[in-house]
């Protein structure tokens, strides 16, 4: 029977059993569509790194024997449309089975199922066989429970899978989660060892997507220099640099920021990951047989931080978009309204956190979850930013930034918008956090000291005007009380200026 299958721009698996062995009645299809550059505007490396990833993809596959028809988006051929070129592949074919893989972000998954529910001819639907969890894992583990606890979630994952326990069922080391341990910031020492990069072509894509008027935001990469794995073997390379070099200090620095260090002791594997050109058990097992291999170098505390990253929140954030599609993105505990400050696109900001961590955002596309969480996502909520603004220009922005891991990191996690459903409280701060665990106030206009004045950190007063704001929301919350005992102790007329300075912040940002 003869087949089309289709494989999507991030289910590059050379390791899926579709691809075991060459069958001349399969034709693999992938494409380069407007229909994926232009539901968000991209980063200008995420759109490089996706599409000279699928096609050397696509050029392994061929170069095995298997049958390939890739559109390029330049392709006279391609309709732009997924659903358009894969009706007009079937009708030339003639094809009598379609199969594709299950998307995994729900616009692309209903767009397949309402298609194929139409058709007549065979449809084989195949898992990805990438995950460590189903789609309906997470809400069969959450069945008839009030709450949500990804802790819990997490110490199932490690039974189940037997990373890091012992003989007897009990996790290594006695406890579970050492991320106690795991918040120093960094101040130059250790030194960070520099890591593999790479030089794909990209300058005939770049001219391309410029050519049809792709919009895209951010900086090309420098040149020769390209931070992204674009290849299983390239992949492979920057996990052995990862796991042989940065490892040994990653879970104590994993919180740390630097204004001249955007990537610290993270590894650069998610773009690898969430395409599945390498899978979690290969970077989770290759982690834990370094410590194992050498433990008076690689602590179980580095270990266990990142092998919480991977099979703990990756794959409870992924089965909570599932449980929770379509209706959460339309979530806004706060409802807030407010547009995102320009300097989001050009880091022309006085404050010089957010500067730093847009800047690392605009040349590399990437900032690591501190930078999001801690400065650009907190500093959105703290300024009533309207989640679907904020959501689409992570979106877009990251190299590694589907909505499947995007949005609940950034709705749920950083705006709460649920109200408390992923996230126990709101992930604020004011400039002590910020400075505790940065560089970058020492080279700052703004003092994090000062709440008040011409020369205070705008987070002070943001920080405060939000608590005040939102009280009748927040302070019932257990996790929120001690915030309010010190808002209460601020004396009345101090509220009031705290209040005033953060409306006049809100109001204009992008003087700050």
């Amino acid at each position: 029977m003869k087949t089309l299958r289709l494989i999507l721009g991030d289910q590059l698996n050379a390791n899926h059993t579709w691809l075991q062995q060459p069958d001349p009645e399969v034709t693999y299809f992938m494409c380069e569509m407007r229909q994926e550059t232009d539901y968000a505007v991209h980063h200008v490396q995420k759109v490089l790194a996706f599409f000279v990833a699928m096609r050397r993809f696509a050029d392994q596959l061929t170069q095995q024997g298997h049958q390939i028809t890739y559109y390029r988006l330049d392709d006279p051929l391609n309709r732009q449309d997924l659903i358009q070129n894969i009706e007009q592949l079937i009708e030339s074919g003639p094809y009598e089975a379609f199969g594709y893989q299950q998307p995994d972000e729900y616009r692309l998954d209903v767009q397949l199922k309402e298609w194929c529910a139409r058709q007549s001819i065979t449809i084989e639907q195949e898992d990805t066989q990438h995950f460590l969890t189903t789609r309906t894992d997470w809400s069969t583990h959450f069945k008839d429970k009030k709450t949500y606890t990804m802790e819990f979630f997490y110490r199932a994952m490690r039974k189940k899978t037997g990373y890091l326990m012992t003989p007897t069922g009990q996790p290594e080391g006695g406890i579970w989660n050492f991320d106690g341990e795991n918040r120093k910031s960094w101040n130059g020492n250790p030194a960070i060892p520099e890591g593999p990069v790479f030089q794909p072509e990209i300058e005939q894509i770049l001219s391309m997507i410029k050519d049809h008027g792709v919009k895209t935001m951010g900086h090309p990469p420098q040149l020769g220099r390209f931070l992204w794995a674009t290849s299983r073997s390239e992949a492979l390379l920057l996990l052995d640099h990862f796991v042989t070099h940065l490892l040994p200090n990653f879970g104590r620095y994993q919180d740390a920021m630097h204004p001249e260090e955007p990537l610290l002791f993270h590894s650069r594997l998610s773009f690898c990951l969430n395409t599945k050109m390498i899978s979690p058990q290969e970077v989770v097992e290759a982690a834990i047989q370094a410590w194992k291999n050498e433990p008076q170098r690689v602590e179980l505390a580095q270990v266990e931080g990142f092998v919480r990253q991977i099979i703990g929140w990756r794959e409870y954030v992924r089965g909570f978009y599932w449980a929770h599609m379509p209706g959460y993105s339309d979530l806004n505990y706060f409802d807030h309204q407010n547009p995102l400050p320009d300097f989001y696109w050009t880091a022309k900001t006085q404050m010089a956190c957010v500067q730093s961590s847009l800047q690392h955002t605009l040349d590399n596309a990437y900032a690591h979850h501190i930078e999001r969480l801690m400065v650009t996502g907190n500093l959105a909520l703290l300024l009533g930013v309207a989640p679907k603004a904020i959501e689409s220009w992570y979106l877009g922005v990251y190299i590694d930034a589907l909505e499947w891991v995007e949005m609940p990191n950034t709705l749920g996690m950083s705006q709460f918008v649920d109200g408390g459903k992923l996230a126990t409280k709101p992930y604020i701060s004011s400039a002590n956090y910020l400075h505790k665990m940065g560089k970058s106030c020492s080279g700052c206009r703004y003092n994090p000291k000062e709440r008040l004045g011409p020369d205070a950190c705008p987070f002070n007063a943001l920080y405060w005007r939000f608590l005040a704001v939102h009280r009748p929301l927040l302070g019932q919350k257990e996790r929120m009380r001690m915030m309010y005992a010190l808002w209460d102790k601020i004396p009345q007329d101090e509220q009031q200026l705290l209040i005033e300075r953060g409306e006049a912040i809100i109001e204009q940002p992008d003087l700050y």
